[in-house]
């Protein structure tokens, strides 16, 4: 099978973000497009000639056909084997998993994470390194540089590979392995949390609800919650992935799964509620009336990691992006911790989590995990949850209640501004960017800044500097406001707004967050201008 050598030349735009390259899937579908990027992943690694790789993706429309196509160019490369998901399926943790587990020299996971999904949605594409973690920027750069300068890329001719059935199979001289998407997964959570202890809570009578929201997690939740912990028929719903999500949009917050939030704020909400994203590595915790932010949700879970098998001998240290609340900080201080604040993105965490500094980690966008993968881990966060749940014998209010009787509330929200003109997002930026230098010292709406300046970021273990993270902007009662621009849209920009205010009095632990956070609102727009640059005069979406 002689592999064929096609001409092509650079295609405008192909940079990836924090998270890999995110177009819509008709982009993707163009012309060359998606075989240009992939050739510029074999450039940007030293080539696959003899390499091993793993394959799989979260099932969104063009998943199957895009396997398909990088199978082909695997093999006219000269890659020696290629581990693939059935079906092409692969949850982001599972696919880290078993780059880590079978030792392989990376891995290609075709996904947008919680970016909605079908023919005239979002597609996306990112190559996890031999440790299982996104590619770092130096790797990155070299792709872009590789998309910039492409004059022709390498494929083979050939018949689609039965991906349905697992087995081991030949495309030319390179092995096709398909393999079990779950199994592997689901072994190294039973190791890590104590399954008979959850197992128990269950049998006694313990109800939950897991929405999979039509996306990758659907199988591993069935089997891991249902067939293995003992969940009855109907615990797990959405469970079947679909192409375009079932129509929805597979982000889990209280907007996208409005049916669980619904539930679980009603009269017959079941014990436990939880949701996960279209590639399986967010996560949605909520109880019985009780709306765990993801900021809260890595501080308990960094305070109650001990209660897991896999955590009883304490945590090495956390990380939390930069945006997410400083919750988990005072976790750190309480317990005698190190914590690390990085740029948002999980492949800054990989450094750290590699050198043995940290053991737990998350992002304020439904991101946990830990040094088990070097992904962030819906389903994990889920676990360890109930892992917790099984061995305190708290119910989740009656555990976030003690939390903040312990270490005060952090009151926290995230407001989106989607598609927002690109040019005048980023002149909003760049103006309150000059000014940062004077507002320290400066009061408004009865509150005084602290200090304000972009942050950036020197990695503690190689030395590298992220710069342009973000404004900042601290006051002196423990408040704080992040701008920042998100890399993870594919239309305009998305303006993304972090608001923060401490308390330590129980009387306003009950407080809605946004009413918490009402002067902070008026603030961050005052400050920026928002209303008044964009002509928008709220958030399309807050968490």
């Amino acid at each position: 099978m002689k592999p064929m050598t096609i001409p092509t030349k650079p295609i405008d735009g192909q940079k990836p973000g924090t998270s890999g390259l995110r177009k819509k899937t008709k982009v993707f579908m163009g012309e060359h497009y998606l075989e240009n990027f992939i050739e510029s992943i074999w450039t940007a690694i030293g080539g696959v000639e003899g390499k091993t790789l793993v394959l799989g993706g979260d099932g969104r429309y063009f998943n199957d056909r895009a396997a398909q196509v990088i199978l082909r160019m695997a093999a006219a490369s000269g890659a020696k084997k290629v581990i693939v998901g059935q079906n092409a399926l692969l949850s982001t943790p599972a696919a880290s998993n078993l780059i880590r587990q079978k030792k392989t020299d990376g891995g290609i996971i075709m996904s947008a994470s919680h970016n909605p999904g079908g023919p005239d949605e979002d597609f996306g594409v990112k190559f996890n390194m031999p440790n299982g973690g996104p590619a770092p920027e130096d790797v990155t750069d070299r792709m872009v540089k590789a998309t910039q300068s492409i004059k022709e890329y390498k494929i083979v001719e050939s018949q689609d590979i039965d991906l349905s059935k697992r087995g081991a199979t030949k495309l030319g001289n390179m092995e096709i392995d398909v393999v079990d998407p779950v199994k592997d997964y689901a072994d190294l959570m039973e190791r890590l949390f104590d399954f008979k202890a959850i197992k128990a809570m269950i049998a006694d009578g313990f109800t939950l609800r897991f929405d999979a929201m039509h996306a990758v997690t659907g199988p591993y939740a069935k089997a891991i919650l249902g067939t293995r912990l003992g969940a009855p028929e109907g615990s797990v719903v959405n469970a079947e992935p679909k192409p375009d999500f079932g129509g929805g949009h597979p982000d889990p917050n209280p907007i996208w799964a409005k049916d669980l939030m619904d539930l679980m704020m009603g009269d017959d909400a079941p014990d436990f509620g939880a949701a996960s994203d279209g590639d399986g590595d967010r996560n949605m915790i909520v109880g019985k009336g009780c709306y765990v932010g993801p900021s809260d949700s890595l501080a308990v879970l960094a305070a109650n990691a001990h209660h897991a098998p896999g955590y009883a001998d304490g945590l090495k240290g956390v990380a939390r992006s930069m945006p997410t609340s400083r919750a988990l900080d005072r976790v750190a201080r309480a317990r005698g911790l190190d914590c690390y604040e990085t740029p948002t993105g999980w492949k800054f965490f990989g450094n750290l989590l590699d050198d043995g500094r940290i053991t737990l980690c998350g992002e304020e966008s439904a991101g946990t995990g830990s040094d088990h993968v070097r992904e962030k881990d819906g389903l994990w966060a889920v676990l360890l949850w109930l892992n917790i749940l099984a061995k305190t014998g708290k119910s989740v209010q009656e555990v976030m209640n003690d939390h903040w009787a312990e270490f005060g509330r952090n009151f926290y929200s995230r407001h989106d501004y989607e598609a927002v003109d690109a040019d005048t997002a980023r002149k909003m930026m760049d103006d309150l960017g000059a000014r940062l230098d004077k507002l320290p010292g400066e009061a408004i709406h009865g509150r005084t800044i602290a200090s304000a300046d972009d942050f950036a970021y020197d990695d503690p273990v190689d030395g590298s500097r992220a710069s342009g993270q973000g404004l900042r902007i601290m006051f002196e009662d423990g408040g704080r406001i992040v701008y920042r621009l998100s890399g993870t849209g594919t239309v305009g920009a998305t303006l993304r707004v972090y608001l923060e205010a401490f308390s330590d009095e129980p009387a306003t632990f009950g407080e809605d967050p946004q009413d918490a956070l009402a002067d902070m609102i008026a603030i961050a727009d005052e400050l920026a201008g928002i209303e008044e640059r964009t002509g928008r005069d709220a958030p399309d979406v807050r968490t």
